[in-house]
């Protein structure tokens, strides 16, 4: 009911299946709960939230969770590859979900455009083939890339309300570091990257990239009034700009 016309299956085949388990719910596009119990978030996507506490949904939540439910109705089986990492901090499973057939269920949303492609260490299984899931929709304008309310914000339109997973865009005004991490300043964001996550980016020396112009992507937090957000893979920045 949610295939888009034209879209070829995605093809990011598991490469070994650590448990199978029995669907009881779904949560919302990127989240299953386990008829065992256990609370599975979906590695390598993230998709629209549902609004809580009041809040609106975002645009395609309810799209992204049917769809979900869709690819698991005809058979509630499920295959995980369980993630290097294991689980988050909100004690769920971090897993590459399949269906009973094999098919992966975050390369089929990707590239139906109803999420984003997301790069977490050490959690970086099947990156290069949802890489291409999600190309196929942005180049076809399919989903979350053709929706106004979720497109790239200038990093200093975010005003004082920034938070949730959101794409940014703006210049590297000015770099700064600490013993443990790099800052990228903005005009309205400061972009964090560990020094421990540096080896996924060769190496560079962040400093070069003073002046140029970027589009990230990842969750948005406030420390001190100041919005910031973590860069852990070279998957959640886009350079504007052909300088190399």
């Amino acid at each position: 009911m949610f295939a888009c016309s034209g879209v070829a299956a995605a093809s990011c085949p598991a490469e070994r299946i650590d448990a199978r388990a029995t669907l009881e719910t779904v949560h919302d596009g990127d989240s299953i709960r386990l008829t065992d119990g256990r609370n599975v978030r979906l590695v390598g996507i993230n998709t629209p939230e549902l609004g809580r506490d009041g809040a609106p949904d975002e645009p395609l939540a309810r799209s992204a969770r049917a769809a979900l439910i869709d690819l698991l109705a005809d058979d509630r089986s499920v295959g995980l590859e369980i993630a290097p990492e294991g689980t988050d901090r909100y004690d769920r499973v971090l897993a590459h979900v399949y269906t009973a057939d094999g098919r992966s269920i975050a390369a089929e949303l990707l590239q139906r455009g109803l999420g984003w492609h997301i790069a977490v260490p050490p959690n970086l299984g099947h990156l290069d083939c949802y890489r291409r899931a999600e190309r196929a929709a942005r180049e076809a304008d399919r989903g979350v890339h053709n929706e106004q309310a979720l497109a790239p914000v200038a990093a200093e339109d975010l005003g004082g309300d920034a938070g949730g997973f959101g794409l940014v865009t703006g210049t590297i005004e000015r770099v700064g570091t600490s013993r443990r991490a790099y800052w990228l300043d903005l005009d309205g964001l400061t972009l964090r990257l560990a020094r421990a996550h540096l080896s996924y980016f060769e190496q560079t020396d962040p400093r070069r990239w003073h002046g140029r112009s970027l589009r990230a992507r990842g969750w948005i937090y406030e420390v001190d009034g100041q919005a910031r957000m973590n860069l852990r893979h070279p998957v959640a920045v886009e350079w504007m700009d052909t300088r190399e």
